[in-house]
């Protein structure tokens, strides 16, 4: 793994304007995986323009950024089927490749010394390493605790990882050295009461006398200020703050983030955003944390719900401002501009992808296939990837 610049600052390489040579010469776009349509939609930010859609394999989840910065990969994941696959695309030309069979890629992400692609095989409840050219199999990691395993991040010295297991409420950690997982550990905004974790954990072996609204089970519980959340929550995007030592993790059904120490691998806080808590990007200059609020609880969502974007700040843990999106909407995935100036958002269920303004948090809209998804902004700055839509170091 290339050294780390700055031990207080892991984003110190991916500061506003400081691209590696690697990308010189790389259109300036983004790439919109639009999950129903099976298709990427390629947006010129200059113009605010689509100026190309191609048709890509079934179920395109997530635009990844190789390690080596010179491929974007569209995984498909078939949701159901056998035919997944990954599709290049050339950053120079903005055009396609013939796509490669692979197994389940809901999501991808690369080893820190750039040996393997590691594809999360969601469905599989598995890591399956590949040769991040031919994508052939190396080796696999069974992960049989963590249901619906998608998203990860490293550790600062690349030792582990830990990905959200999003029908397990849960993180796993991975240890990449000896190849095996260390734990699997349950998230809850209740981590600090023993006793509230107690109850709800009595609960979960009683859902028949709970409420069910809207997947959430609801429990009245005076002594506890009110109705409660007794079902597991459901973890989506997960990020490392700038010192190294803790995670952030969204959890779209919890309406915030928890906080993970990586090194004794225990909840140490959660911090509350907004509905639906989705994806988590760090700002430009590593201070902030942008929290896309997708607006709802559900799986399948409606147009303009009430989505939002949160922004945290590192140091102190809460949030200082929250960005709704005019009219609504359902901000999903994507990332922030090489300038630091805008943070381009999927709207999952409104077709359609977000430019938000990182000062004022004014919005702009891009109408672009059927359930847009992972979009990836590039170029970006950094040494290389790590995977995802950009986890650049």
């Amino acid at each position: 793994m290339p050294a780390v610049a700055d031990p207080a600052n892991l984003y110190s390489e991916t500061v506003a304007g400081k691209l590696s040579p690697a990308v010189e010469g790389s259109l300036p776009r983004v790439y919109v995986p639009n999950r129903r349509a099976n298709t990427v939609s390629v947006i010129d930010p200059a113009t605010m323009q689509v100026v190309d859609t191609f048709r890509v394999g079934r179920n395109p989840q997530h635009v990844v950024p190789s390690w080596d910065l010179r491929t974007l990969w569209v995984a498909n994941n078939a949701e159901g089927r056998t035919d997944g696959s990954l599709t290049p695309i050339d950053p120079w030309t903005g055009k396609a490749g013939p796509a490669i069979p692979v197994d389940d890629p809901y999501n991808i992400y690369w080893s820190p010394d750039g040996r393997s692609a590691i594809i999360v095989a969601e469905e599989h409840k598995r890591l399956d390493f590949r040769d991040p050219q031919t994508m052939r199999l190396q080796y696999s990691i069974a992960t049989p605790r963590c249901g619906g395993i998608n998203h990860a991040d490293f550790a600062i010295d690349g030792s582990f990882a830990l990905f959200t297991c999003e029908f397990d409420g849960a993180v796993t950690k991975i240890d990449l050295v000896n190849r095996a997982v260390v734990g699997t550990l349950t998230l809850s905004p209740y981590f600090a009461r023993p006793d509230v974790v107690a109850q709800l954990a009595a609960l979960e072996k009683k859902k028949s006398q709970l409420i069910t609204t809207q997947q959430v089970i609801v429990q009245e519980a005076p002594e506890l200020g009110g109705a409660i959340c007794t079902s597991r929550g459901m973890p989506q995007d997960i990020r490392i703050s700038p010192d190294g030592r803790t995670f952030f993790v969204a959890d779209m059904l919890a309406d915030g983030v928890h906080v993970v120490d990586g090194a004794s691998f225990r909840q140490i806080g959660f911090i509350p955003t907004g509905i639906g808590a989705h994806g988590l990007y760090p700002s430009r200059d590593g201070r902030s944390l942008y929290v896309a609020n997708r607006g709802t609880n559900k799986m399948i969502g409606r147009r303009h719900g009430k989505g939002s974007v949160s922004v945290i700040d590192f140091a102190t843990r809460k949030v200082i401002r929250t960005w709704p999106i005019p009219g609504g909407g359902s901000p999903d995935m994507g990332n922030v501009s090489a300038d630091g100036k805008y943070l381009w958002l999927s709207g999952r269920f409104d077709d359609e992808v977000y430019r938000i303004e990182t000062t004022s948090g004014a919005v702009d809209k891009v109408k672009v296939g059927r359930e847009p998804h992972g979009l990836t902004v590039w170029p970006q700055p950094g040494r290389y990837s790590l995977g995802h839509t950009g986890n650049l170091r």
